[in-house]
């Protein structure tokens, strides 16, 4: 019995294990079918699962901005997402680059047909704002791609070469290539595509314009080059001449050479035969020589033997010579070596002397480098202190000078306030003068002074340029009447009646003796008015 529910237990299992294997199996199969997976080089695009991004909104005075909205479509980018096969759709949009190849009919500036040929690598940006567009306009058709770019370059290729001659386009590719890519990138942009590169292969006519362009430039490489191979062959030919001249003279110094050795030869045969002749003769003359030096050296060896005793006692005596003046010169020599010790040591007593006689010079002189930086520090520390009590001196002053100010101020403010119509009205008469002397200044300027009509009298310009000045004053009086309120006419009056009262007083003082001299009154005011400059004449 417990066997048998063992048994039943395992088989339990079993089949919930296979069950649950099965179960495993169909939800990796529904993963499989709802899992959707973009490559590297590829963008998933789901339709029907909204999106939020962000939209550049450019408003009217210009300026841009960037707000969050939601698109209908999702973008993912070398990525994957759960897609619901009900109710949504995905798009698997391919990144890779793409070439295009064209080939347009186009005019240049100067009216000539070419054919370009070009070639472009265009892809689909990997931005979701640029995936989102190719896919608004290419999911479906993805071979469109390579069509819109085409007709797009051909469009911006066609309207470049109008504006560009020949020359232009054959010389400066590079900057056509690029003028090209800037147009045009735009409108791809547009549609989600990006412009990687653009090169221009060819440019060709059918009437042979272009390679007449270069026809002068070859024209002249051949002619330059027919004049090298001219200029080459007359030198080869120069060259053999050289070499034919100098196989000449080579060939002439043979000859000549030849003729010389010959008669060399037959020269030093007929010497040969002298010299043997020659030779014969002094061979008998040496036999004769030879009995003669024999008998010769007989006497000289009897000679010789006396002269060899008389020899060997010079040499003795030179050797004994010889040898007095080695010792001589060796005892020379041991007194020099101790002349040349005593002076080397004097030397170095010198040296020494030197050496210190340098210290002690060295040191005085930063003795008297210091005492120097003592006395100008000294100095300028007394510099410095007369400086600051300079300045001291010159503050007083000037606070001094200030409060002499600050009185004088106040001293004119109380008497402004104790008597202030007299202070005014002596104030007024001071700066009168300058007043009439700045009206008179209008007739100083003026040159000549012409009257036409008026009165006869004696002196017409005169009286008409007096009454001027008095209607001048009169304005003056009334003006600082009206404003201050005093009478400057009757002040003026009154002050020229106590000037004469006060100078009668005076006079009648200094005709009366009396016991002590007194000092004369002073004026009430001494201030009067500068008379106008005279009149410019009259014509």
């Amino acid at each position: 019995m417990e066997l048998a529910g063992v048994v039943g237990i395992l088989v339990l299992v079993g089949i919930g294990v296979v069950i649950l294997i099965v179960f495993a199996l169909i939800a990796l199969l529904f993963a499989r079918s709802w899992i959707k997976v973009a490559r590297a080089d590829e963008a998933l695009v789901i339709s029907g699962r909204k999106q939020k991004v962000q939209r550049a909104v450019i408003a009217a005075d210009g300026t841009s901005s960037s707000e969050m909205s939601e698109s209908p479509v999702t973008v993912i980018v070398n990525g994957k997402s759960l897609v619901n096969p009900i109710t949504q759709r995905h798009e698997i949009i391919s990144l890779r680059s793409r070439q295009v190849s064209l080939n347009a009919e186009a005019q240049s500036l100067d009216s000539v047909t070419l054919n370009v040929d070009g070639v472009a690598i265009v892809k689909i940006g990997s931005d979701p704002l640029y995936v989102r567009r190719a896919a608004e306009r290419f999911a479906s058709q993805d071979a469109a791609i390579e069509q819109f770019t085409t007709e797009q370059l051909e469009g911006a290729l066609r309207g470049i070469v109008a504006t560009l001659s020949v020359v232009e386009l054959m010389r400066e590719r590079k900057k056509f290539s690029d003028q090209i890519a800037a147009d045009v990138s735009q409108e791809l942009a547009e549609q989600g595509l990006i412009l990687d590169s653009f090169q221009i292969k060819g440019i060709t006519d059918a009437v042979g314009y272009i390679q007449s362009l270069g026809a002068p430039e070859i024209q002249a490489k051949r002619q330059a080059a027919e004049i090298s191979q001219t200029n080459a062959d007359r030198a080869i030919n120069q060259k053999n001449i050289a070499n034919k001249e100098a196989n000449l003279i080579e060939q002439t110094a043979l000859d000549t050479n030849t003729a010389n050795a010959d008669a060399g030869i037959g020269r030093a045969r007929a010497e040969a035969e002298q010299a043997e002749y020659l030779a014969r003769a002094q061979a008998e003359q040496a036999v004769l020589q030879q009995q003669a030096e024999n008998k010769q050296a007989q006497l000289d060896a009897d000679v010789k033997r006396v002269a060899d005793a008389q020899r060997y006692e010079a040499e003795t005596r030179a050797q004994a010579e010889l040898y007095t003046r080695e010792r001589a010169a060796e005892a020379a020599a041991i007194e020099q070596v101790k002349q040349a010790e005593a002076r080397t040591r004097i030397a170095e007593q010198q040296a020494q002397a030197d050496e210190a006689r340098a210290q002690g010079e060295a040191t005085a002189a930063q003795a008297k480098a210091e005492g120097e930086a003592a006395a100008l520090r000294a100095l300028a520390e007394a510099e410095a202190e007369a400086r600051r009590l300079r300045a001291n001196a010159e503050a007083d002053a000037i606070r001094a000078e200030g409060e002499a100010r600050a009185a004088a101020v106040e001293a004119e403010a109380r008497a402004i306030a104790s008597n202030q119509d007299a202070f005014l009205s002596q104030r007024v008469i001071d700066v009168l003068p300058t007043i009439m002397g700045e009206f008179s200044k209008g007739y100083a300027a003026i040159g000549n002074i012409s009257i036409i009509g008026g009165t006869s009298g004696e002196d017409g310009a005169s009286s008409v340029i007096g009454g001027d000045s008095a209607k001048a004053l009169k304005s003056v009086f009334d003006s600082v009447s009206s404003a201050t309120g005093l009478d400057l006419a009757a002040i003026i009056q009154g002050q020229a009646v106590g000037r004469g009262i006060g100078e009668g007083v005076s006079q009648a003082q200094t005709k009366t003796p009396a016991p002590a001299t007194t000092k004369p009154a002073k004026a009430a005011a001494d201030s009067t008015i500068a008379p106008p400059p005279p009149p410019a004449p009259a014509e």
